[in-house]
């Protein structure tokens, strides 16, 4: 793509809903806009599901993501909190899909944590700092709703570049090395 790829990703939620965008070119990522969209002060559920909606579609009208990486609902000891997070991804998926965006990937909040600090189990102050070392910023730590979701996309950034990634599913890494023998030291 000319102007490399534009990676939304969403940590979705039903009190704050946090989205981060990245744009990559070649292999380098770098920080676009992140935000929080507080539904805390709405009573109504189907509002909240439909303020999710229209933030996302301002969202990808503004910045025209060509991806989308989103938090996958993980179970807790509450079905209903699973439910209602499933109710709030579906609403930012639906808003991306409808903008036109194809490509949707969702992520465990856990391989999001390893992937940008090595560890599952960081604080969201762990990912916010490497985030700021990896992208080059100063984030507000108010925002870490934010900071998750710039570490979704940016997990799905090294999820889809990855010759490990892309050999595992493809065949192999001995697939790998026979489509890429430039890539073999001597």
């Amino acid at each position: 793509m000319e102007n490399g790829r534009i990676i939304l990703g969403i940590d979705p939620g039903t009190q704050l809903l946090g989205f981060g965008i990245i744009r990559v070119e070649g292999r380098k990522p770098s920080y676009v806009d992140m935000g929080v969209l507080d539904l805390r002060k709405e009573a109504d559920a189907y509002a909240k599901l439909q303020a999710i909606y229209e933030c996302i579609s301002e969202v990808c009208k503004s910045y025209h993501p060509t991806e989308l990486a989103i938090e996958s609902p993980f179970y807790g000891k509450n079905a209903q909190v699973v439910l209602k997070l499933g109710r709030a991804q579906g609403a930012a998926i639906l808003a991306a899909k409808e903008y036109g965006v194809e490509s949707v990937a969702e992520y465990a909040p856990r391989k999001a944590k390893e992937a940008i600090v090595g560890n599952g189990a960081a604080s969201k102050e762990q990912v916010q700092l490497m985030l700021e070392k990896t992208l080059g910023v100063k984030l507000e730590s108010r925002h870490l709703d934010a900071t998750d979701a710039l570490a979704i996309a940016l997990c799905h950034h090294y999820e889809t570049s990855s010759p490990i990634s892309s050999a595992g599913a493809k065949g192999g890494w001995e697939k790998f090395l026979k489509e890429h023998p430039e890539r073999i030291s001597k």
